[in-house]
């Protein structure tokens, strides 16, 4: 038997990539019960409304300022009602989670969060790619470019790129000719595997690949602009090695050779 949620605290919700069953299970469970739901408009399938109950109030918060945003949680506390923010994909990335966090402790309000699955994962899920293919890349940078966000002078596309590792770029496919011309700039070659996927896991899913020569081209020529992620790195090509993991000659804790 599952515990009832406590009406004390608000419940910060991460909604998944876009198709609306990718929510968690704990947080389908929390939409089906809210009585006050806050969600970000701009970014979640609006199709995950629909498993709130009639009565529930829904706020969009693309129209609303922080502070809105925070009185609408702090009145359903004082209420007694149960409040879910409802964030895209998940809430540790790119979510403004803690500046909402901050503002409800002044007002001595507690949360919770429920993890949800980002639209990084979401992407390399449809594409059937793998960011750490052996042999190939073993590690992942997720970055955006700066943009009315700065972001630190060490974390510069730039600096990224002479890892040559894979790369999942959020939040700036609409300057994707320079996203592509820095990332050559910085030591991708300018033939690295490259795609845009717009919408990961949404009913308009829209994925170009190429190269970081041509892929800014064709990204816009499918109309591309806003809403995508661009990924970057070998792990996209041909080049592909068996992990050492379940070869028949590879002995571990659980299996001989």
């Amino acid at each position: 038997m599952t515990e009832p949620f406590d009406h004390r605290l608000v419940w910060f919700v991460g909604a998944g990539p876009g198709d609306r069953e990718l929510i968690t299970l704990k947080g389908y469970r929390l939409l089906c019960e809210a009585d006050v739901v806050i969600y970000a408009g701009s970014l979640i399938n609006p199709a995950l409304l629909e498993y709130c109950k009639p009565q529930a109030a829904c706020y969009d918060s693309a129209s609303l300022n922080l502070q809105q945003i925070i009185d609408h949680m702090a009145q359903g506390i004082d209420q007694g009602k149960l409040v879910v923010r409802l964030q895209t994909g998940d809430l540790s990335l790119y979510g403004s989670i803690r500046e909402q966090i901050e503002e409800l402790g002044k007002r001595d309000i507690g949360f919770s969060t429920v993890p949800g699955v980002s639209a990084f994962l979401g992407a390399a899920a449809r594409m059937g790619v793998e960011y750490t293919v052996p042999e190939v890349a073993q590690s992942l940078i997720i970055t955006r470019m700066e943009g009315r966000t700065p972001t630190p002078a060490l974390e510069s596309l730039e600096a990224f790129a002479a890892h040559r590792t894979s790369m999942a770029i959020f939040l700036s496919v609409q300057a994707i000719e320079r996203v592509a011309q820095r990332l050559i700039d910085g030591g991708y070659p300018a033939q690295t595997p490259a795609a845009v996927i717009y919408k990961a896991t949404w009913p308009e899913e829209k994925t170009v690949r190429g190269t970081l020569a041509n892929i800014a081209g064709l990204a816009r020529a499918a109309g591309i602009g806003k809403t995508a992620l661009i990924m970057v790195g070998a792990f996209l090509g041909d080049e592909y090695h068996y992990s050492q993991l379940y070869h028949a000659e590879f002995s571990h804790e659980y299996r001989q050779a």
